[in-house]
């Protein structure tokens, strides 16, 4: 039994890689503190909102954001060693599609409903799908799959997925961000209100952890 209870909620994006390190890195972080039970709750986040529903040719579109010469390259590179290091096996040139995350958030909120490990197994997948197996997480059919493997009802995921069911909400989370002044992810909300902003170091994240754990044990995280 641990002596104490945090929760942490992370704002995010599926088809950004720094999420996906901060995802393996608290995963981490989490696993090294035995005494507190910590809460894990993902919060939808849109690199771009602009990309159309049926998504952008990939290669046309990271050359229009990041030209062609080689800074792309060094960016990929880069996260291929800091994935490696954390167990993740970045294949970018496998990705065709960028994809608008608008319905994989959708998805990943109604894994909420069923609770923590089947949110936090979905949007470990989706993430995967994405970042390794080069899948578009845009598409109905990769998202019915995910929930499948998640252990949610696809049945349900079915019906809704073709409906705006939740759409608003899930828009609506992100302008709460967007006015809390997050502006890029992966971003730790700690509590609700404390923040800690990137991809951060596991040693970081659980030194964060253990410290707001430690502040509430003794009340004095207050009520503001």
């Amino acid at each position: 039994m641990s002596d104490t209870s945090i929760s942490i909620d992370v704002v995010s994006d599926v088809v950004c890689p720094w999420c996906f390190l901060g995802e393996k890195r608290l995963r981490a972080a989490i696993a090294s503190i035995k005494d507190i039970d910590v809460t894990v709750r993902w919060r939808p986040f849109q690199l771009d909102p602009t990309i159309p529903p049926e998504g952008k040719d990939r290669k046309e579109y990271m050359r229009a954001k990041f030209g062609d010469g080689d800074r792309l390259h060094q960016i990929h590179t880069n996260l291929v060693s800091l994935g490696a290091a954390e167990g993740i096996s970045f294949d970018f040139d496998a990705i065709g599609v960028s994809p608008n995350t608008l319905d994989a958030h959708r998805v990943i909120r109604w894994a909420g409903t069923m609770g923590a490990a089947v949110q936090n197994r979905l949007v470990e997948d989706l993430f995967s799908r994405y970042f390794e197996r080069g899948e578009n997480t845009g598409d109905a059919g990769v998202l019915v799959e995910a929930a499948k493997a998640a252990g949610m009802d696809t049945a349900v995921v079915e019906t809704l997925l073709p409906t705006d069911a939740d759409a608003d909400a899930v828009r609506a989370e992100i302008n709460t961000a967007a006015q809390m002044g997050i502006t890029g992810v992966p971003c730790f909300l700690l509590e609700g209100k404390y923040a800690v902003m990137g991809a951060q170091e596991t040693a970081v994240l659980a030194d964060a952890i253990r410290q707001i754990a430690a502040a509430k044990a003794k009340g004095e995280l207050g009520a503001g």
